[in-house]
């Protein structure tokens, strides 16, 4: 009778139940059993409705799955247990295995979300190729040292936005056509000076081992052996800003310290041989924009090539080198990162962070919207948001919300300066590890 009641009511049913590892606590079947809980329908976790307004809310709030929490001797020495969500919530290990698998957050998003649209995703380049090109003639017109600092501003972020879009082509999520995901892909990044199939495949890298402390290959931790092999300038470079939100270029020719490899030459680490001829036809293409620009400075002069491309560049390499640092760094709370047994792809995707940037968020098409893209990276930009709100019921805690921001991001500043404060390096030994503080770059104390 209850389960029937909460189905004509249009609420979801309990989420289904797991042992939650390395608790000893009591099993929340016995549990359900005792207190006679209706079972409920164990195919799914929420009603998540396609074209309803997120404002509405068609579910239960649960922020876990049911567990049963053990807590101190009330006066008569007894033990109780009470239940999440009802009377208190159990302390939450953002290192334990989650009590869910890529197949309940996959049945949780619905089948529209999978769906790309070439014609919608040219769309976008069509856009933004084209305020990128109208902003440069504005203020090639307008010659202007009023307008010339918030076009730097608007065109580095549009340089940005070009660079995702080549980024869902990578993933294969902007179409199902790889011929036209190639093309594309080559040329949004070569006008910004990637060289496409180089990132492709170290990005590929970084999808399939993120959260891995060795294995993982975009702002990975430091070892602690090797942070402590690093000379004081390289510490300095790499901990003090703004020197690490340039690094996007060094990165690419020369990868992070205590890896080796480029991401222009075909017989680089990163490379397995039947990608070498990807890499050759992407490191052309960089360098024939090269080239290009080259000729530019002759045509326009260095200056004018400068205010209207090497700068608008820079801002660029800082708005992906904070955009891709924050996705894994700087929450209130410490990530875990893995190693060995401890990693699985699922645990090492759940370590990622979802960041609201306000108005620029519809600019650089929901980038910001990471945990979902990370697990689901075939799922088109368009459909992150959407996607993220019917996976957040099984997620539960595993979910961090990002704090709200105002029309631009100004709060993120402060998040990036205590992240490079206190996020230094990792314990070398150990399977689940946190990011430690080296009192010498700026930390209070060294914090395990």
């Amino acid at each position: 009778m209850a389960s029937w009641v909460l189905s004509e009511c249009g609420m979801r049913p309990l989420p289904r139940t797991y042992p939650r590892p390395r608790t000893g606590l009591a099993s929340t079947n016995s549990i359900a059993a005792r207190l006679k809980l209706p079972r409920p329908d164990l195919g799914g976790y929420s009603l998540c409705v396609p074209g309803v307004s997120k404002s509405r809310n068609w579910s239960f709030n649960v922020s876990a799955p049911l567990a049963v929490q053990t807590v101190g001797e009330d006066d008569g020495g007894e033990r109780r247990e009470r239940i999440n969500g009802v009377e208190g919530e159990l302390n939450f290990d953002p290192g334990s295995p989650p009590p869910f698998n890529l197949a309940d957050i996959r049945r949780a998003i619905p089948k529209h979300c999978w769906v790309k649209n070439p014609w919608r995703s040219m769309s976008y380049v069509v856009r933004d190729v084209a305020v990128v090109l109208g902003l440069a003639a504005a203020a090639a017109y307008l010659n202007n040292w009023v307008v010339w600092p918030l076009y730097w501003l608007a065109q580095g972020t549009m340089f940005w936005a070009l660079f995702v879009l080549g980024h869902d082509c990578g993933h294969g999520s902007f179409s199902n056509d790889p011929k036209l995901n190639s093309v594309v892909g080559h040329f949004l990044h070569s006008s910004i000076l990637v060289p496409y199939h180089g990132w492709r495949i170290s990005h590929r890298t970084h999808h399939q081992n993120h959260g891995h402390v060795e294995n993982d290959e975009s702002w990975h931790p430091l070892s602690e052996k090797i942070f402590k092999k690093l000379d004081a300038a390289t510490q300095t470079l790499r901990f003090t800003l703004p020197f690490p939100m340039l690094a996007y270029p060094f990165y690419l020719w020369s990868r992070s310290p205590g890896k080796k490899g480029s991401h222009f030459h075909p017989n680089s680490d990163l490379f397995v041989p039947n990608e070498r001829k990807d890499v050759i036809t992407s490191t052309v293409c960089w360098t024939a924009m090269a080239a290009l620009l080259g000729c530019l400075s002759f045509l326009m002069g260095p200056i004018q090539l400068l205010k209207l491309y090497g700068i608008p560049y820079w801002i660029f390499v800082m708005w992906l080198d904070l955009v891709t640092y924050l996705h894994h760094h700087g929450h209130e709370e410490k990530i875990p990162w893995y190693r060995g047994k401890e990693w699985s792809y699922l645990r090492g995707g759940l370590t990622t962070l979802d960041r609201d940037y306000g108005w620029i968020n519809n600019i650089h098409h929901d980038i910001g919207t990471h945990v979902i893209h990370h697990l689901f990276p075939q799922i088109p930009h368009y459909h992150l948001v959407e996607a993220t709100e019917c996976a957040k019921p099984v997620l539960g805690k595993y979910y961090r919300e990002p704090k709200k921001s105002g029309p631009l991001p100004l709060h993120l500043f402060g998040v990036l300066i205590r992240s490079m404060r206190l996020d230094h390096f990792v314990s070398d030994v150990g399977d689940v590890v946190y990011y430690q503080t080296d009192p010498s770059l700026g930390g209070p104390q060294k914090s395990s």
